[in-house]
């Protein structure tokens, strides 16, 4: 009996869907990293034993230097890389009062853009059904 090996279990990833005046932020992934060149929600991997929402404070404030508040959780998904498969929690955000300005710490560059505008830009894969559930 030939047994097919387990697969990984998908890695928790958390991302912000970041709106201001009706405009949404994009990041874009650096050269040199995975899905580089890419647009991207900003967000990242969740630690063990991390809720998702505290990991994606930590995130946000390591990546952009930015504070935000949550306003809606969307539906959580498992999307399929040929390199491993990640569980995308997606919310989405409002800057927090008082927060600095959002700063690319990590990214090669930031854009805000209206809503229909999103899919013209190289969206890293797994974001794609995201902006499909802002509609």
């Amino acid at each position: 009996m030939n047994a097919t090996p387990a697969l990984p279990a998908p890695v928790p990833v958390v991302c912000a869907v970041i709106i201001r005046g009706g405009r949404i932020m994009l990041a874009q992934r650096p050269p040199g990293k995975k899905l580089g060149g890419l647009w991207e929600f900003p967000g990242g991997k969740v630690e063990p034993g991390e809720a998702p929402e505290a990991a994606l404070h930590r995130e946000l404030q390591e990546e952009l230097g930015c504070s935000v508040r949550i306003t809606q959780a969307l539906a959580p998904f498992v999307h399929a890389y040929d390199w491993g498969s990640i569980k995308l929690i997606p919310f989405v955000c409002e800057l927090a009062k008082g927060s600095t300005e959002p700063h690319p710490h990590e990214h090669t560059a930031l854009v805000w853009v209206e809503h229909e505008e999103l899919l013209r830009y190289d969206l890293a894969p797994a974001d794609v059904p995201v902006v499909e559930m802002l509609d």
